[in-house]
């Protein structure tokens, strides 16, 4: 597979899912390389933004969008046995991705972008939501959240960890999706929430205004802040 887009910073990747305008602008002020997801181009440019690339089997790219980019930046995968949300990530070098409509609208497409992060954890992506922040846990993460801020667990295979800072801590308890799950734990606010998983398979479930403590926790390490 080519790659189509390098960036040595975080880009910003729009899907056809529901897209928050709000988020949308949010998350280009971290990542301003935007790159979509085949009919994520519509809602690019709904929001007055030409995607640097679009990726994908083009089948939810309409005509009439498609006569609205520059020719050279559609790249068309016609292999079917991967998601848009897959090709995209896989035809970008980047250190971070922040995903933006992959969630809501179709809950089948919902549960494959959440199933291609734990399969295919590289690059590391950050999906945003009206509500809800989603990354898949495979490394420690310390996170800066006020107490009582929500924090869902959810395997997508058998998995154990360890963590602080939460009101119900995780440490020995074996998770799996089709027995023991996580959902609707929080922070206790005494020091920040510390989590760790013994391996891949846990996705992290926040509300969206936790997404600043996200961010520092992922970009911290590339030298990158917040907007002030």
């Amino acid at each position: 597979m080519n790659t189509v887009i390098h960036s040595h910073d975080p880009i910003t990747a729009i899907g056809g899912g529901d897209v928050d305008f709000e988020v949308l602008e949010q998350a280009l002020s971290l990542a301003p390389c935007l790159v979509a997801a085949d009919g994520g181009a519509r809602a690019a440019l709904a929001a007055g933004h030409a995607p640097e690339a679009v990726i994908g089997d083009l089948d939810s790219l309409e005509p009439s969008v498609r006569a609205q980019l520059d020719p050279e930046t559609v790249h068309h995968l016609a292999e079917q046995d991967s998601t848009d949300f897959d090709k995209l990530r896989r035809s970008v070098e980047a250190p971070l991705i922040l995903g933006v409509g992959f969630l809501g609208r179709r809950l089948d497409h919902s549960l494959a972008v959440l199933s291609s992060l734990v399969s295919k954890p590289a690059p590391p992506t950050i999906l945003l939501g009206s509500w809800d922040v989603v990354f898949h846990l495979n490394a420690t993460v310390t996170l800066d959240l006020p107490a009582g801020s929500r924090v869902s667990l959810f395997p997508m295979r058998e998995v154990q960890g360890r963590s602080s800072g939460l009101h119900w801590p995780i440490d020995g308890v074996p998770f799996a999706p089709d027995s023991r799950i996580g959902t609707s734990n929080k922070a206790t606010g005494d020091g920040p929430v510390i989590l760790e998983m013994d391996g891949p398979g846990m996705l992290v479930m926040l509300s969206r205004d936790a997404f600043s403590a996200v961010w520092d926790s992922f970009a911290a390490p590339l030298g990158k802040r917040r907007n002030r």
